[in-house]
């Protein structure tokens, strides 16, 4: 009886997961979820009390994937911090641009319970890792500070290019330039390398 329990909880957010996938944020109802699971409407409350204790462990899962691509490209010293920070905006980037609907759920702290379920210790953590590299191409600088404003940045131009804005006003179908000018903004000119 465990493990069934165990299993539906993880049946329940990986519908989640694809829902969000295929449908967006607005999507991830208690009883949509129950209706692709194949159970009762009232079933998912049985693991999760709350919706929010739903989505939060549908986030989770976007934080953990999100975290593992961080992961492969800044966890090796190869290359120095600046590259690695260039390289982990790239990939917040592309997760952003393919992952709409996971994108938009992960980052409504406002909608998730986030002291909830472990949520902020999957996803603080990938904020420490920016601020980490941040502090050591600003040494003198308050790299929390910068590491927030150039997360806002980023986040801003992940949305605005969801949108199209940005192309429309750049007349640029490639955020790789709009990346180097955010990065220049916050980190100074360096060799990117």
């Amino acid at each position: 009886m465990r493990d069934e329990e165990t299993g539906l909880r993880a049946r329940l957010v990986d519908v989640g997961v694809e829902l969000v996938a295929r449908e967006g944020a607005q999507a991830l109802t208690l009883r949509e979820i129950a209706r692709r699971a194949g159970v009762s409407h009232g079933a998912p409350r049985r693991h999760f009390p709350t919706h929010l204790e739903l989505l939060s462990a549908i986030a989770r899962r976007g934080f953990a994937e999100l975290g593992g691509r961080v992961a492969a490209v800044t966890g090796g010293d190869d290359a120095g911090p600046r590259r690695r920070i260039e390289e982990l905006a790239r990939v917040y980037l592309e997760f952003a641009s393919g992952n709409p609907g996971m994108y938009e759920l992960m980052f409504r702290h406002d909608l998730l319970e986030s002291g909830h379920l472990g949520l902020r210790d999957t996803s603080l953590p990938l904020f420490g890792v920016l601020v980490d590299l941040v502090g050591r191409v600003r040494p003198g600088a308050d790299a929390r500070a910068v590491a927030g404003a150039l997360w806002a940045n980023l986040h801003g131009l992940a949305q605005l290019w969801r949108w199209g804005s940005l192309q429309l006003a750049t007349g640029t179908e490639e955020f790789g330039p709009l990346l180097d000018t955010v990065l220049t903004a916050h980190l100074g000119a360096g060799d990117a390398r």
